[in-house]
């Protein structure tokens, strides 16, 4: 597997050099159309990276027979694990994390005599992330001259969706790209995914041309990965990436995925279509082009935003 230059965005320079922010816009946009991802260093996650890894392994330590109270008829939304295609991975759903009632509610079911160090320590993180996925948002949203009609919209039509995972350790002598699978290559259904990792490295993601890159994160460092509905959003300008998850050491990896999903009806911006970006979308349920991907009307190999609301779609 090659390794490659990837994008990396210090956007805590943006606190320190206002004439940097025009620029910065456009190297994230740039980054989202060419790669579809980028790793952001933003400092004020330095502080919390440890406490969260550790109130992680607290909730995967859980009786089985209490982590399936996870439950959700939304399959995003719920626990997963002990499956045979994917016996490295489990996951947990958190819905609007960012909900003090919410976070608490599933505090509660996972420890009924409360458990505050969790609940704190989520909270913290969770202010963090989202704080760089609008930021993230607003310079895109910038970049393509669309924020002042469209950004506060969107910031209002946003979910939040926190899923912490658990990949295995591999067996030893495992095969690559068989044994070794903690996740199988796929786009994500969200408008975006904040990634965020202790320091075991597994991440593949596909590049355009269709070579697969091991991406090498720095510590305390987030990955930005744009989803199928940010690429229907910018009418197929920015890229959704297929990526999955290849397990290389003997190491048990931790990842806290922070999605967003848009509720009601997107707009394509009719700021983004032009003769040279001719309509492609039509209007979507993010949630909707979701369940269609669960429906199974779609494989992980193929754009589900095309499939589900593309102009020429079936």
């Amino acid at each position: 597997m090659p390794h490659s230059t990837f994008p990396i965005i210090d956007l805590t320079k943006l606190q320190k050099y206002s004439n940097s922010w025009v620029p910065m816009c456009n190297d994230v946009r740039h980054a989202l159309e060419q790669h579809g991802y980028f790793i952001a260093l933003y400092d004020d996650n330095n502080r919390i990276s440890k406490e969260i890894f550790d109130v992680m392994e607290e909730l995967f330590d859980l009786p089985i027979e209490t982590k399936k109270n996870n439950t959700s008829d939304f399959y995003f939304y719920q626990w997963v694990g002990q499956r045979e295609q994917a016996p490295l991975h489990e996951s947990f759903g958190i819905a609007h994390p960012n909900h003090v009632e919410e976070l608490q509610s599933f505090t509660t079911l996972m420890w009924p005599q409360g458990n505050h160090k969790f609940h704190e320590t989520v909270t913290s993180y969770v202010k963090v992330a989202a704080e760089v996925e609008q930021l993230v948002d607003k310079m895109v949203f910038e970049s393509y001259g669309v924020a002042e009609r469209h950004y506060e919209s969107h910031v209002a039509a946003t979910t939040y969706l926190l899923r912490p995972i658990k990949y295995t350790a591999p067996p030893p002598g495992a095969e690559d790209g068989i044994d070794n699978v903690g996740c199988n290559e796929h786009t994500d259904k969200s408008f975006s995914t904040l990634l965020f990792q202790n320091q075991i490295n597994a991440l593949q993601v596909e590049t355009k041309s269709g070579e697969w890159i091991d991406v090498h994160i720095p510590p305390s460092a987030f990955v930005f990965m744009a989803g199928d509905a940010y690429e229907a959003w910018s009418n197929g300008r920015i890229y959704a990436a297929r990526h999955q998850v290849l397990l290389k050491e003997d190491k048990q990896r931790y990842t806290l995925a922070l999605f967003t999903f848009n509720k009601g009806i997107t707009e394509i911006p009719e700021e983004l279509v032009d003769e040279t970006h001719p309509l492609q979308y039509k209007p979507f349920d993010n949630f909707g082009l979701a369940w269609y991907y669960l429906s199974g009307a779609n494989s992980m190999s193929h754009s589900t935003a095309k499939a589900y609301c593309g102009i020429n779609a079936g």
